[in-house]
């Protein structure tokens, strides 16, 4: 599905799109499916396992998987203790999750066909943001691999307490460019998160590859 062609539109094939927001895990970084096997592997862990583990713990705080980590409902150490507690009680498996910031970036790469995009559109005048679920312990990494000079705006989970697809967080991102909801876009790997943007009044990328993702985003701000 590619969002930005099912939602979003205007009849007269202009969209007015003036801020464009970008998610980082799965659209910075390689797909997410790829990253959560390339974390189980060392462990021989499987990812399903991980994400029902990962599961149990967002239910104690009424929440879902990564919710209790990024907004944050509990620090890194207390969240992976947990984690690795349900695994064992759920699945039998010793695993040992601390580290998890370290060890999830250890060999991440940036998507740099994605970089070009945003620096191009940042150039021609587009407001460029950040929009992401981020834990706090992940904040000194992503800034090693991405410029958070390319961006004009930063809103992160773990510091406003609201996270996608919540619409508290793209009415606070809206606020922050003083570019209304509807000349807004969303660039995220999350359908739900892009469903989110939408019901906020913006215009959502439901992004599953660079060469389809620049292409739509092109056709929305020509």
């Amino acid at each position: 599905m590619t969002s930005a062609e099912k939602t979003g539109e205007k009849t007269d094939g202009t969209t007015g799109v003036r801020a464009v927001w970008t998610d980082f895990r799965g659209v910075l970084t390689p797909p997410l499916p790829w990253a959560v096997a390339s974390f189980c592997e060392p462990m021989g862990l499987e990812p399903a396992a991980l994400h029902a583990a990962m599961r149990t713990v967002g239910r104690r705080y009424g929440t879902g998987s990564m919710a209790p980590l990024d907004t944050p409902l509990v620090d890194e150490d207390e969240w992976g203790r947990q984690v690795e507690a349900a695994l064992l009680d759920e699945f039998g498996i010793r695993a040992d999750m601390s580290g998890f910031a370290e060890r999830w970036f250890a060999d991440r790469r940036v998507n740099r066909p994605w970089i070009d995009e945003l620096e191009r559109i940042r150039d021609a005048g587009v407001f460029v943001g950040l929009l992401s679920n981020m834990p706090p312990g992940w904040d000194p990494y992503w800034r090693q691999m991405v410029d958070p000079g390319l961006f004009d705006a930063l809103v992160m989970s773990f510091e406003t307490g609201c996270r996608k697809p919540d619409r508290e967080i793209f009415d606070l991102a809206a606020r922050r460019s003083g570019i209304p909801a509807a000349q807004s876009l969303l660039a995220d790997d999350l359908a739900e998160n892009c469903e989110g943007a939408v019901l906020a009044g913006w215009h959502g990328l439901h992004f599953t590859d660079t060469a389809d993702a620049v292409r739509v985003l092109r056709k929305e701000l020509a």
